[in-house]
């Protein structure tokens, strides 16, 4: 089972793809995200949004700044201040 994941800015969409886990750097500290996770909404720090395109696969890491992250029946949704690269 996937998990959709779409990563935001107020200017365009970065990504939106199925993945097997995102680890978010929440102000409370990393979580990690798989398809079927309760819904809950964080505040993110600054840091390094890590996705896993499939299990046991290296993350790759996209660099964000600020924002909110949101899980939904439908996925999750990044909505950072600022994205990196």
């Amino acid at each position: 089972m996937a998990l959709h994941f779409e990563l935001v800015t107020p200017a365009r969409l970065v990504r939106s793809e199925d993945v097997h886990m995102v680890v978010v750097p929440g102000s409370e500290g990393e979580e990690g995200v798989l398809a079927g996770h309760a819904p809950y909404i964080t505040t993110l720090k600054d840091g390094a949004v890590k996705v896993y395109k499939t299990d046991g696969a290296a993350p790759e890491e996209i660099m964000v700044q600020g924002g909110f992250a949101e899980v939904t029946p439908q996925g999750l949704t990044v909505l950072a201040e600022h994205v990196e690269g």
